[in-house]
Parts: C-alpha cells; structure tokens; sequence
C-alpha cells in the first residue's frame, strides 16, 4: 500500500534550505580595529543554549572578518523595519570601500565593555567578546559571548525584520503571549 499523504510536496532544492531555517534577525554587525569602525548587515545568525550565547557567520569574505578575528569584539545592533532599505544598502557596499557610518547617516555610539561602537539608530544592541572561534576556519561561525546589551523600552516588541534567503523579508507581527501554557519553560518565560 502506497502512502500519497506527501503527494503535495515537491522536492527543495538543497542549496535553498537556509532560506526555510533563516534563524534570526537581520543584524548590524559593528565592529573596530581601532582605526574606523565597521558594519556589515548580517542575517546568520542564532542564539545558542539559553545561556549568553550567540552564533554569527562572517567569513574571510567580509571586510569585517579582520577585525572580528583581530580584537575579538563586536557589537550586534538590531534594526527595526524602518531601517530596513538602509540595512540591505549596508550590505551592498563593503567598508574597505566606504565608511558606512557616514554614508549611510547612522550614529556610533560608545559601548560599555567592547572597543566596537553601538548603532544609536537600532533597538537594540548587543556587546560581544568571541567565546569561541574553532569552527571559524571550518564554518566561519563565530561563538559570541554576550557581555553587555541594551534596549530601547519605547521600541515596540517583535520589531525584528528577517531575510527570507531570495531578497524578500518579513517583519515580525502580532505578539501571541502562550508563556502560560509553557510549563516545561516556566522559568524562561517570564520577564
């Protein structure tokens, strides 16, 4: 007896499956070699465990990899929609070519624990210290411990944007509060 119930299904290709799993918010990366800081628009990128862990990709590719691998530092600023035309032209353009800051009228702002300065225009932004770099030669992923972070409390929650993998995004939408129904996670699901 043959199952049809997959009937509906067609074969994805294997090099598109990223564009099914895209993990995160699109991202600023900012980092400093001590000369003039960068950023790059990032969009792999996931937190690891529930501790202060995060994953990024940026590859010998990106003008930013010599100061990752340099100082071993970062700052992970996170855009909402509004900055999201500005977000895709940072990611067009690489800073061995042109300061971005200037170009694209965004705001350095001194960041607390980290030489790479924070993006005012973000939400939010994260201070990072590379907690591992093992897998940097093999998969370009960085391991990131978070030092420090800071939120705009008046920014609206959910404001994230995602790439969906083919140059279409999607903006996070409405926030479905179920932390009631999460028993297993009770203690991560309350602020």
């Amino acid at each position: 007896m043959t199952d049809r119930s997959t009937d509906r299904f067609a074969q994805y290709p294997l090099d598109k499956v990223h564009r099914l799993f895209e993990p995160g918010p699109v991202v600023l990366v900012s980092t400093s070699e001590g000369r003039r800081a960068n950023l790059m628009t990032n969009g792999f990128n996931m937190p690891v465990r529930h501790s202060a862990t995060l994953a990024l990709v940026v590859g010998p590719w990106d003008h930013s990899y010599t100061a990752l691998r340099e100082t071993g530092e970062c700052v992970i600023g996170i855009p909402g929609r509004e900055l999201l035309e500005t977000v895709v032209d940072i990611g067009n353009v690489s800073g061995a070519d042109v300061d971005k800051w200037d170009r694209y009228g965004l705001t350095p702002a001194p960041a607390a624990t980290v030489r790479a300065p924070l993006v005012a225009e973000c939400f939010a932004n994260v201070e990072c210290t590379v907690a591992d770099d093992r897998l940097v030669d093999d998969y370009s992923l960085w391991l990131l411990r978070i030092e420090r972070a800071w939120i705009d409390p008046a920014a609206p929650a959910g404001a994230e944007i995602h790439h969906r993998g083919d140059g279409t995004f999607s903006a996070n939408g409405e926030r479905i509060d179920l932390r009631a129904r999460m028993t297993k996670w009770e203690a991560l699901t309350h602020d």
